[in-house]
């Protein structure tokens, strides 16, 4: 089992989840972090970080968001050499994205 970020983090990107992930398994990009499953070892440390409440085990995900753990996975991939093991501040806008969704069509997938 793998942990699984969802919908709440997007425009929000907290990153304190982030700096006690202890084997590196999280993913930045531009307003959305990811956790690469493969890396994952599963020790719960991340999801009582998270202001927003974005995360959660593969096997816990609201059916309304399944969908965000294969997109976890690919974008773990996609975002490989960006790990992201320390705390940033939040994007500027975080406190006014934390209550509006939906918000997938907001997730920003690629640097350029």
């Amino acid at each position: 089992m793998a942990y699984v970020v969802t919908e709440n983090c997007i425009n929000c990107k907290h990153t304190n989840c982030a700096a006690v992930c202890p084997v590196d398994a999280f993913r930045e990009g531009p307003n959305f972090l990811t956790i690469d499953p493969f890396e994952c070892i599963d020790c719960d440390a991340c999801v009582s970080e998270c202001p927003v409440e974005a995360i959660y085990p593969d096997d816990e995900v609201p059916m309304k968001w399944e969908h965000y753990i294969e997109l976890n996975e690919q974008l773990a991939e996609e975002w490989s050499d960006r790990i992201i093991n320390e705390a940033k501040e939040p994007l500027p806008e975080a406190e006014k994205w934390a209550d509006k969704f939906p918000k997938l069509n907001e997730l920003i997938k690629s640097w350029s």
